[in-house]
């Protein structure tokens, strides 16, 4: 998901009214009322906090990590802005963003986002983007594990795409390493920096997933 659905430009917010209503009081299994937390080998999965607004500008504006996405937000109250966006279109039903928190730690060092290209998310979109101290340590792949099952089999999707410029190497081998399958190369689909770059298109249907579940004896960590 390199073109990120957020845009800063367009948000005026009180942040804190937003994720406060976009947030159920009670216990639920319904995500929309409030994402669970995933837990992994290496990492924790769970809603974004105002608190990782701080780390998150530290993590994803470095330029290794933003140059193939789109502009994060440039200052703490931009990335407040982002959590509160992600609570309140997780509440509406059309998105979920996930931080990825390694275990020892307590702010995020990435999220991992799910957004529906159809009602119902039956064919939906992925991205992510992590700090680059973290890259290399497998916590990639045990945070996607964990978002891929909850796409299929708590949001219900069928179809998974994902987008990754193809002179991103490292993003389309982490895809890869995932078990997506590349489909084909969307030219000129994507502009960053006043350029148009080329994009792989890699998906995972819901039968493949299951069947590598199977393989892995139904773990997905």
């Amino acid at each position: 998901m390199e073109k990120m659905p957020f845009r800063d430009s367009e948000v005026l917010m009180d942040v804190h009214s937003v994720i406060a209503a976009a947030t159920s009081t009670t216990t639920t299994t319904d995500w929309r009322q409030g994402l669970p937390v995933l837990t992994g080998s290496m990492v924790t999965l769970r809603e974004l906090r105002l608190s990782d607004a701080p780390s998150l500008l530290a993590m994803l504006s470095t330029e290794e990590v933003a140059r193939f996405i789109s502009p994060p937000p440039t200052t703490v109250e931009g990335f407040e802005r982002f959590i509160a966006w992600t609570h309140r279109e997780r509440a509406a039903g059309n998105y979920v963003c996930f931080a990825v928190v390694p275990h020892g730690m307590d702010s995020a060092i990435g999220i991992f986002q799910v957004r529906q290209l159809e009602p119902g998310f039956a064919t939906a979109e992925w991205g992510f983007a992590m700090g680059s101290a973290f890259w290399g340590t497998g916590m990639f792949l045990d945070a996607a594990k964990l978002v891929v099952n909850f796409a299929f089999d708590a949001i219900g999707t069928h179809r998974l795409e994902a987008r990754a410029a193809v002179a991103n190497g490292r993003g389309n081998g982490a895809l890869r390493k995932v078990g997506a399958t590349q489909e084909g190369v969307l030219r000129k689909s994507f502009l960053r920096n006043g350029e148009y770059l080329d994009q792989t298109l890699w998906t995972i249907l819901d039968e493949d997933w299951r069947r590598a579940k199977s393989v892995w004896g139904g773990q997905v960590h």
